[in-house]
């Protein structure tokens, strides 16, 4: 029995740094993309010859990744969620 409850302990450890890494990646990741999309805006805006349908393609290209990253960032949370809730019931 204390075998069970010292491994379930490890385990639940082990998903909370799991989610920790996760988050700090995740977040560092967004920074970076949020900073390449405001230089990429600043450099479009300077390309005078460059059509205003390629800046607003472009644009609707960064939202489209922006969305997708915070679809996947609910779905982790989400299943994270599922793993710790499945932990909580085995105390």
């Amino acid at each position: 029995m204390e075998t069970t409850m010292e491994t379930t302990r490890i385990a639940k450890q082990m998903v909370t740094l799991y989610r920790t890494v996760f988050n700090n990646t995740y977040n560092t990741m967004v920074m970076c993309q949020e900073q390449l999309e405001k230089s990429a805006d600043v450099a479009m805006q300077q390309m005078t010859w460059l059509p205003e349908e390629g800046m607003k393609t472009a644009r609707e290209w960064a939202e489209s990744y922006r969305k997708g990253r915070e679809e996947f960032k609910t779905i982790i949370d989400a299943n994270f969620g599922k793993v710790e809730e499945f932990f909580a019931k085995t105390e």
